[in-house]
């Protein structure tokens, strides 16, 4: 059994709104270490936490968590269009795996993945379909969101799988940091921005208009959009909380969802799968060592963005 995990950030306006050139070569090195380090790992099996951005998971019916027995990239913004190499008996193994310790998490064999849980597998292997991949959605933008700890305990359960098997495990965690894109909250949205929340994009120019608005917030000073500011403070404490988890996991669970909206904006929430990355690697491995660490705040992506490897 080996288990490794590779933490990033994902962003829609990856390769559409250019950061200023130091960023874009430093973020550029940091893709190229983490491809390094993935590809001297030779992951046999991945498993993805991935949030969803009203494209797969709607108000229609929004669990916490789900397990994907299969799954398909929708294909928004630059990633490919297209179906993923889940391996469902493994999927299923996992997800009662799950249940069995006390955490409830739902099953999809329809499950539709966005950017971002597509960008990071594409980034990282090359290709969707690259390796068997189990995708593992947690919920991080529609409220209500569990506590913490429920993610904690979602990421040991999965962790203590995960050290029972044979394979080599690369676990990627895809989400955050501090940010606040133009997505409607359900408390003050319109009739046809609750019908999207409900049930998704009526048709393609629909979602065209939605990727335009978000590829100019990008290009605009937060300051003139009200959206709340990246935290570059508050993303250094949550990835210092991430190695701390190395000796109690439990560093977690003092986050909560009223505190991360005012200091993170309101899709912070998807550090929930860095929390469920490092707390299944504390289970599966004992204590770990952070060996590669990258941060930048980035107002072209309208985001703090962060990488983390450890194994």
């Amino acid at each position: 059994m080996s288990v490794s995990l590779l933490a990033m950030s994902h962003s829609p306006l990856l390769g559409i709104n250019d950061p200023q050139p130091e960023i874009n070569d430093a973020l550029n090195e940091a893709f190229e270490a983490a491809k390094k380090k993935v590809a001297e790992f030779d992951p046999e099996l991945v498993i993805v936490f991935t949030p969803d951005h009203f494209n797969g998971f709607f108000y229609d019916l929004m669990p916490p968590f789900c397990v994907g027995y299969s799954a398909e990239s929708m294909g928004d913004y630059k990633t490919t269009a297209g179906p993923l190499n889940v391996p469902e008996d493994l999927s299923a193994e996992l997800a009662q795996f799950v249940i069995d310790r006390g955490i409830d998490v739902a099953i999809s064999r329809e499950m539709v993945l966005d950017h971002g849980g597509a960008q990071p597998l594409e980034l990282l292997l090359g290709s969707l379909d690259a390796k068997p991949v189990i995708p593992v959605f947690v919920n991080g933008v529609a409220r209500p969101f569990v506590q913490t700890e429920r993610v904690r305990l979602l990421g040991a359960a999965i962790g203590e799988w995960a050290k029972g098997r044979d394979e080599r495990i690369l676990m990627i965690s895809s989400g955050g940091l501090s940010h606040d894109p133009p997505l409607p909250q359900w408390a003050t949205a319109t009739a046809p921005q609750k019908d999207f929340m409900l049930h998704g994009h009526p048709d393609q120019a629909d979602r065209d208009a939605r990727e335009a608005r978000v590829i100019a917030a990008g290009q605009t000073s937060t300051a003139d959009t009200g959206i709340i500011d990246i935290n570059p403070e508050w993303d250094q404490q949550f990835m210092a909380d991430c190695a701390a988890a190395a000796k109690d996991p439990k560093v977690f669970d003092s986050y909560n969802a009223d505190d991360m909206d005012r200091d993170a904006g309101h899709s912070s929430h998807e550090v929930r799968t860095w929390m469920a990355g490092f707390s299944a690697l504390a289970a599966a491995n004992g204590e770990f060592e952070v060996n590669y660490e990258f941060y930048r705040p980035i107002p072209e992506f309208v985001a703090g963005f962060g990488l983390m490897s450890a194994q």
